[in-house]
Formats: structure tokens, sequence, C-alpha cells
């Protein structure tokens, strides 16, 4: 950090100007660069001195000079403020500490951008596009935000402190009407962006402080047996019904999510050590490998479409339309199956977590693995104890309580219970 600056006062006269009064101006000069700011005074060109100050020991010049010193003073002050609060020190930011002008500083809507453009170039090798979007979709609520809130179009770093992040929370719950989980959702997004300004320094404190949101946990939409078995057995007479509904199915034995089975290629189904049929692909979300053993419905409708056209053209496993009509379709053919849940494609993945596999004795830990998930905690949220594997644990333990071998011995009850 440069410390040492030269200052000095001159009469700065136009061009072509002869006579008459003119401004005197402060140059500073700190590393061979300059910067300059008007004193607000004026003199005539006889009066002033090649020095920096007025001619003569009247009281005039008295005066004028001692006003011309206090700048001096203000740039002292001026340059010992700005190393103490560890700024850069350079020729402009003394003149503008002198005049009190306040440095523009980092804003929210441009840091924003900035992440969003930087994470729009890795899309695909470190961020899903689905990811992107919805950063996308966070900062144009904010702006929203901004806009309602402060009639601006954006907002300086600084100026955001607790009253800005729980107003933003209640106008994404009341204004853009989210539900709680996407509104943390969108909270989330725009704390990592506070967190970069922090990493930065362009923000001295966290506004999160205090503030607490929490995930609600949401029932998980999935099939039942028989649902899945009445989509199994249903023929449509729309061709294309029957496409969408086998393209399901076979996510509700894979537990594929829509993304992955719309890219899933036909080379991703190979033959295991075991000798069986797996699937092995990656997770676009989260670029997790995933290997799922094909159970004998997945693997038949592998067989039934591979010589679609849309599969031996394109190399892929099934043909796959977009998901906008997919869970259109989905709708139609809940209707015509009878099944009263409002069908998305991701149900299909809910149900290979509960229906297909936990209730069928499949320990999570497998499940999780098979889902591609990084946390078996994430497992817990598709996986849904159901009654029926309620029902066989009760009845598995009555029957261990009502043989006399096991009654007898009450520490191996306890373990039994507890699991310690």
């Amino acid at each position: 950090m440069k410390r040492n600056f030269n200052l000095h006062f001159y009469l700065k006269k136009p061009k072509n100007a002869d006579i008459g009064k003119f401004p005197i101006y402060l140059r500073i000069t700190l590393d061979k660069k300059r910067s300059e700011c008007t004193t607000g005074r004026m003199a005539e060109e006889k009066e002033w001195s090649e020095t920096g100050m007025m001619k003569g020991k009247t009281s005039k010049a008295k005066s004028f000079n001692d006003y011309l010193r206090h700048f001096e003073v203000l740039a002292y002050e001026a340059h010992r403020k700005l190393i103490v609060a560890n700024e850069p020190v350079t020729a402009v930011s003394l003149r503008d500490k002198i005049i009190g002008k306040v440095p523009k500083g980092k804003t929210l809507v441009e840091v924003f951008q900035e992440h969003n453009d930087r994470m729009e170039i890795l899309v695909g090798s470190e961020f899903a596009p689905m990811t992107l979007l919805r950063y996308q979709t966070s900062l144009r609520h904010l702006k929203q935000f901004i806009k309602l809130k402060y009639k601006a179009k954006d907002i300086e770093l600084k100026d955001i402190g607790h009253r800005f992040v729980a107003d933003y929370d209640f106008f994404l719950r009341s204004e853009r009407k989210c539900a709680n989980n996407s509104a943390v959702k969108y909270m989330k997004n725009f704390k990592k962006v506070i967190r970069i300004s922090l990493a930065h320094g362009w923000i001295n404190k966290d506004p999160f402080v205090n503030y607490k949101t929490t995930v609600k946990v949401v029932d998980r939409v999935f099939l039942d047996d028989a649902e899945i078995l009445s989509l199994r057995e249903k023929s449509f007479d729309i061709e294309r019904l029957n496409l969408i509904r086998d393209v399901f199915l076979f996510s509700c034995y894979t537990g594929l999510a829509y993304v992955d089975v719309k890219k899933l290629k036909s080379e991703e189904i190979i033959h295991g050590k075991d000798g069986e049929r797996w699937l092995v692909t990656k997770r676009q979300k989260t670029d997790v490998p995933t290997r799922v053993p094909l159970l004998p419905v997945a693997s038949a409708l592998i067989d039934q479409y591979q010589n679609h056209p849309l599969c031996a053209d394109s190399g892929m496993a099934l043909p796959v339309c977009s998901n906008v009509k997919m869970n259109a379709y989905l709708k139609e053919i809940a209707d015509l199956c009878g099944i009263k849940k409002l069908l998305t494609f991701h149900i299909a993945r809910h149900t290979f977590a509960t229906t297909i596999t936990l209730s069928n004795g499949v320990p999570i830990e497998t499940v999780s693995k098979m889902l591609g998930h990084q946390s078996i905690k994430t497992t817990q949220h598709y996986a849904k104890i159901l009654d029926k594997k309620v029902s066989e644990d009760m009845a598995s333990l009555k029957e261990k309580l009502s043989n006399p071998q096991v009654s007898k011995t009450k520490p191996a009850f306890i373990y039994t219970i507890s699991g310690k």
C-alpha cells in the first residue's frame, strides 16, 4: 500500500482567458498518477503564487491560505482512514474521500448475474441445466422484489441486512405464492451469492445471521402394486400412450429420473459378472454413477424397443419424448387406468424406491446405491415405509414373542427391539 503522496494547489486558468478570477484546484499525486478536485475558491492570477498559496500577508490572504491548509488536513485524514480500513490508497480514492464521494460498491444483481454467467459456462461439466435454470429463476425473483420494494433495478450489497432477507422471504411466500420448500430453495440460492460476497470482502456482515428456515418433509406420491399392475395390463388403442406407459414403467423398475432415461444409451445396458443384464450410467443431476441390475420387466422393455426407428437411428435405449408431453400423456393414462393420483414421471422414481424395492425387503443402503444418491439421507426422503412392511415386521415380532425360547430370554428381546 502506497503511503507517500503529494498535494499541490494551482490556479486553473482556461485557455484564452487573460483577466478575471479563476478556480483554485487541488492536485493529488500518488504513484505517478494524478487526480484533482476543486477547492471552491477563486483568485486572480496576480494574487496567486507559484508556491500554491495566495500572495501577501493581508487578512484576506491569511484567511484564504488557512482554508487551503484545511484541505491538506482533510487529505492526510483521508489517507489515514483508508489505511485503517485496509482500503486501496490511490490518488482517486484520496480525492473521493476528501470531497466525501462514496465509491459505488458491488451490487446484488451484478454479482448474482456474474455467478449465473460462470455457471452457464460450466453447464454439462460441473452443473446440470436445471441447476442453472433454478438460479436464473431465483435472480428473476430478486429483481422483481427489488423493483417492488425499493423502486430500483439493483441494490448495493452493503445495503442488504436482516430486514432485506426477511422481506424477500415474505415476498416469495406472499407475492410469488411459493410453497415452503420452494421458498427455501430460492433463499438458499440467494445465500450462496451472499457467501461469495463475504469471501471477496464486498460485505463485512452476513445478513443471514439469525435467519432460519426449515425444509418440510413432503409425503412422496408413489404407485402401489395394484396401480402398477393396472398400468402393465392396460392396452391402449393409441400407440403413443402405450409407448409413454412403457417408458414410465421402465423407470418404475429401474428408479431412473426422466432426464437419465432420455439420455440412456443402448451401450449402457451391459452383462455383468453375474451373467445378468445391468444398467450402467451416470446421473445427470449429480454425475454420480448408477448401476442397477435389470428386473425382468425392465429388461423386456429394452428388448421390445431395441428396433424402434428412434432407437436404431440414435443409439438410445428407449424412444423418449419431451418431459412436458410425457407428463401430459401420463395424466391421460392415469384416467384410463382408473388411477386417482396426479401422475407425473418422477412418481416412477418414488415407486421404485418404495413399492418395488423397500417394501420387498431390499435394504435402504442398496436402494440408495441404485438411485445414485450421494447420501442415504436423500434416499430416506424418497423411501416411505409402507403399511405392508410395518405389518410384516410386526408379524415377525409377534412370532418371536410367541416363541418360548425367545420370550424366556429378556436380554435377547431387548437386543431385538433396540438394535443395540
